[in-house]
């Protein structure tokens, strides 16, 4: 066991890498802790995901206690990548570490992956309060982030609704023009993001609002 941990801090990212699927391939409760704490401060993207498939592998009674407690930490990919990894566990024991901070994580990875985890993890009931928290991150980022926020909204389906037809009548022309351009790719997802947002600012330019631009 020793000897499996350490190769997770060892300077070549390929042993990394191989030890992490290694401890995803024969699960040991004893892990957990090590791999939770190594996504923290993994810097490799692919062996990243490599220990979030190991933790996938073990029971969640082992994995959700650990990975909740990691999305206080003031380590920004600590939080992000135990988001992740609970989105991709799925338990819906997690959802009520979820909160509207961390939705607004300062942090635009943070707060991405929150979104993603949130829409996975939201009991029914919860959907329409979510899709209000949502909402009041129209407008916020670039384009990745915009799109990311868009395609949270849309995976929640009518509930997102209400939501989306207040923002786009909201005062700031960032909010609006998000919110009609989240409205456009939900009725035609074919059309690219890029299209519906350079669309949605052109109608709020011309002082429109809603789904139709009128």
């Amino acid at each position: 066991m020793t000897r499996a941990l350490r190769g997770l801090e060892h300077a070549d990212a390929s042993v990394r890498l191989q030890t992490a699927l290694a401890v995803g391939t024969t699960p040991d409760p004893r892990f957990v802790g090590k791999l939770v704490e190594r996504c923290a401060i993994e810097p490799e993207f692919s062996v990243r995901e490599m220990l979030t498939w190991a933790l996938t592998r073990h029971a969640p009674s082992a994995t959700v206690p650990a990975l909740v407690g990691e999305v206080g930490s003031e380590r920004a990919q600590a939080r992000s990548q135990a988001l992740h990894t609970l989105s991709k566990i799925g338990d819906r024991r997690a959802w009520p570490a979820i909160t509207p901070a961390l939705l607004a994580d300062a942090d635009d990875e943070v707060a991405r992956t929150a979104w993603r985890a949130a829409v996975v993890l939201a009991p029914t009931g919860e959907r329409p309060g979510l899709a209000v928290e949502l909402a009041k991150q129209l407008g916020r980022g670039e384009r990745e982030t915009q799109l990311s926020l868009s395609r949270a909204l849309i995976a929640l389906g009518e509930t997102t609704r209400p939501a989306l037809d207040a923002a786009a009548g909201a005062p700031d022309p960032r909010v609006r023009a998000h919110a009609l351009a989240t409205e456009r790719l939900w009725r035609d997802p074919d059309a690219g993001f890029e299209f519906a947002i350079e669309e949605a600012k052109r109608v709020v330019a011309l002082g429109g609002a809603g789904g139709e631009g009128g």
